[in-house]
Formats: structure tokens, C-alpha cells, sequence
């Protein structure tokens, strides 16, 4: 069965200032919350366990790499980025080179960061409808920086590319799949995503 995120449309006379919808986030921790850029709000449930333990395994060879590679960092699901378009976004794992991270200055850095990571990801839970979930990669590929994005589709076992300016890639069951140049030497080790 197919989910969709609870999403909330505010008149545009009580639209939220970045400040006011980052406190709304705050005091809403257990909930995954974005906005997009006609100031729409979703509200999406926690994921289920297994999906969790999927996402984080993402994250830690992410994490693993960018500690070896020391070129830029790793964030988690629990990230926020406000986007050119005024969209805030939070994909389930990511990296920005670490000279576009610094240019921020550290007010910015500790809010959601104006700047659309490197490198996205984002896992498909078994209640997600792949449809949104292809809509916000395109939305990330029309970002500037972003260089590569991955969706994961576990229950199909598909892997879909994405790069800016080009069609989507789809991979049948891979068993790997690489950061290309974007993150030289990165391979993301999908037998511990299925």
C-alpha cells in the first residue's frame, strides 16, 4: 500500500518566514517535514525500522568514504537544505565539497543551509509512491552544484541515476554502484541496502 506525505497548503497571508517554518521543524523532531516551493508543507511519518537500519547503512559508507576522502562531508536524513527555489528539502543521505561548505558563513550552517548538496540520495520506503519521489530528484538535479543523485527502489531493486541535464538511468539489481567523479572512489555496497 502506497502513502502520501500529509501535505499542508497555507494561505499566502500566514506563509511562514525560513526562520518561523526551521522553529515549526524544531518543535516537531519526530516528524519529517519539508516545504516546496510554493510553501506547501509535508509531513511524513518516521520511517519503519528496516527501512531506517537501509537508510543508515547509506549514510555510513557515505560518512566512511567522505572521512577517508576528506574533500567535503556527509549528512544524514535529518538534514535540512533550503533550496534556489525556496523549497527546504531533506534527502536521506548526502555530500557537499567541502569549499561550497565553508563559503557558508556559520549562522548559515547551523540553520537549513542555503545550498543543494553535491551528491543526493534518496530511499524509497515500502509506503513511498515512486512518482513523488522521481519528481523531488528532478527538482534536486535543477539545483546548482548538484552533480549526481541516486534513488533506491529496495522493493523493485532498481537504482535510478540521476545527472543534470540528462535522462535518468536505471539500473537493474546492481550489486555496487559508483560516485563517478563526482566522489572518486566512492562505491555504495547495495547488498547491505537490499
Amino acid at each position: 500500500m502506497f502513502s502520501s506525505p500529509l501535505v499542508v497548503q497555507i494561505p499566502p497571508s500566514m506563509q511562514m518566514t525560513d526562520e518561523q517554518f526551521f522553529d515549526f521543524c524544531q518543535v516537531n523532531r519526530d516528524l519529517r517535514i519539508e516545504r516546496n516551493q510554493f510553501g506547501e508543507i509535508s509531513i511524513m511519518s518516521p520511517t519503519g525500522s528496516e527501512t531506517g537500519n537501509r537508510d543508515a547503512r547509506i549514510t555510513q559508507q557515505l560518512m566512511n568514504w567522505a572521512d577517508e576522502d576528506q574533500t567535503g562531508i556527509a549528512f544524514s536524513s535529518s538534514t535540512g537544505f533550503k533550496l534556489s527555489t525556496g523549497a527546504e528539502r531533506s534527502p536521506d543521505a548526502c555530500w557537499i565539497k567541502l569549499e561550497r561548505w565553508n563559503a557558508l558563513s556559520p549562522e548559515k550552517q547551523q540553520r537549513f543551509a542555503p545550498i543543494c548538496p553535491d551528491f543526493v540520495v534518496e530511499l524509497r520506503s515500502p509506503s513511498d509512491n515512486l512518482k513523488p519521489l522521481k519528481e523531488k530528484m528532478e527538482e534536486y538535479m535543477k539545483e546548482p552544484g548538484v552533480q549526481l543523485g541516486l534513488l533506491i527502489d529496495r522493493q523493485h531493486r532498481r537504482v535510478y541515476i540521476y545527472r543534470p541535464g540528462l535522462p535518468e538511468e536505471c539500473l537493474e539489481n546492481p550489486a555496487t554502484v559508483s560516485g563517478e567523479s563526482v566522489l572518486p572512489g566512492f562505491v555504495l555496497n547495495l547488498n547491505k541496502v537490499w
